[in-house]
């Protein structure tokens, strides 16, 4: 029999690195729980960008008590889950939608590269980025375009850089990227930066998609404003359960489309979710209405979660701010910041180290031990030595109920906190001191690891 052939759009598709290397430190300590892993150490994870929490009970209850729904449902999502999003928006962000335009979708991933895949002219996604963002396009052969970020702008979209940058490309109608709060930054748009952004795209025929999955992991949630109030005849909203709600298994998400669509938009969406995935799970559909009804249970499980990622966001950040040759930008909401290497380059090129994905590359590796997303990943530059740190890596419900059954006040406590509970992240700050430490005094050592070449097979580029 002959070799089965593959389209030639698949050699351009790549494992996300969070994913990818976010399984292989998974399946090393998997094996070292077991005694069948190969040496005794431990990797610091902070690569794989996901809610270490427990689904909230109501949501656990409600999907039990509906696992016996096995009928095909709306394509759209069923009405009393839109209704009860509808509310939920109402209550938290003051915004009338209306069910109508929105759409139930398995995770906000899927309907982001429907609005890509259906909604004609070009990307553009600002750098740096959520992962997932260049490979859906990618997929669809779009045009697309890089807008990279400043960091004197801390790392956001400047209304009038944007509007310069589209004066250049003139390419008919476009959909701009806007993820607030910022992954990989942490970064949150004020109200007049939104209220400016939209202007420009008023003006160059410009629609936005605004990924506001992090919302409620706003730390200061007076501070976060939707797109959708600022620009609701333009914009495309997305946000689901994975982050605040930690249930990313369970795949549901769903996007606001613009007050100015029209029933042909409507429909389209209808027979494209209806072609590509019928319905969401119904089952997981009923846990969606807990998730979005006025629970309180819910709502004070959400404060807690948003203040233990305060927490453990900006103490860990502070450390890397106290490396030698590392700066960070302290975040201000989601569960990522990024860190700068960038004073370090002329050392790490002396080493061999020439690339952002070289970086991550030698981190991963012995001694260092150090998982981070780099590079291509982010869509920055070769040589912008910059590392998405997502700072998750603890036991969720443990943390969850110190936290519920003590929570600290102090910037000392909120330091002893994180000490007790979230040990490894700290481990991975000595490891970064030790890397920087034969970066700038025993270049040999940094040179020989990477010339070693001893990176996992599972992540090998």
């Amino acid at each position: 029999m002959k070799d089965i052939l593959i389209e030639q759009f698949v050699d351009n598709i790549h494992m996300p690195d969070n994913i990818r290397v976010g399984m292989m430190v998974a399946e090393h300590r998997k094996k070292l729980a077991l005694g069948t892993a190969e040496g005794d150490f431990d990797y610091a994870g902070y690569a794989f960008g996901q809610s270490p929490f427990h689904v909230p009970e109501p949501m656990v209850r409600a999907y039990q008590e509906n696992a016996h729904r096995g009928n095909y449902s709306d394509p759209q999502g069923i009405i009393e889950l839109r209704e009860a999003i509808a509310g939920f928006n109402k209550r938290h962000y003051n915004l009338d939608i209306n069910p109508k335009r929105i759409f139930v979708g398995p995770g906000t991933k899927e309907l982001i590269h429907f609005i890509f895949h259906i909604i004609k002219g070009g990307i553009i996604i600002p750098s740096p980025a959520w992962i997932g963002y260049y490979p859906l396009v990618r997929m669809d052969k779009k045009r697309f375009y890089s807008y990279h970020l400043k960091p004197w702008f801390d790392y956001k979209i400047n209304a009038g850089v944007l509007e310069e940058y589209l004066n250049t490309i003139q390419d008919g109608q476009y959909i701009l990227v806007l993820n607030n709060p910022h992954n990989p930054t942490g970064a949150v748009y004020t109200r007049q930066e939104l209220v400016d952004i939209a202007d420009v795209c008023r003006r160059n025929n410009t629609f936005i998609l605004s990924d506001e999955i992090y919302a409620k992991i706003t730390f200061e949630q007076e501070t976060f404003v939707s797109m959708r109030e600022i620009y609701p005849e333009g914009s495309f909203i997305t946000n689901g359960i994975s982050k605040d709600r930690s249930a990313g298994g369970y795949r549901l998400g769903y996007v606001i489309l613009p007050n100015n669509s029209t029933e042909e938009l409507i429909a389209d969406f209808r027979k494209v979710a209806a072609t590509v995935y019928t319905n969401v799970s119904t089952p997981t559909q009923y846990a969606g209405i807990a998730a979005y009804e006025e629970n309180q249970e819910i709502d004070d499980y959400m404060v807690t979660v948003r203040e233990v990622h305060r927490i453990m966001g900006r103490v860990i950040c502070r450390h890397f701010n106290e490396i030698e040759g590392i700066s960070a930008a302290m975040p201000d909401g989601s569960f990522y910041f990024l860190a700068d290497f960038n004073e370090l380059k002329p050392r790490l090129k002396d080493v061999g180290v020439c690339t952002s994905n070289d970086l991550a590359r030698v981190l991963l590796e012995h001694p260092y031990r150090v998982a981070l997303v780099t590079g291509d990943s982010i869509r920055v530059r070769a040589d912008d030595f910059a590392a998405r740190i997502a700072f998750v890596d603890y036991d969720g419900r443990a943390v969850f109920n110190a936290y519920r059954k003590r929570p600290p006040v102090t910037e000392k406590e909120e330091e002893t906190f994180v000490r007790k509970n979230a040990p490894k992240m700290l481990v991975g700050i000595e490891s970064l001191k030790q890397f920087v430490d034969d970066v700038m005094r025993d270049s040999k050592k940094v040179r020989r690891h990477k010339e070693k070449g001893t990176l996992p097979r599972a992540v090998a580029p």
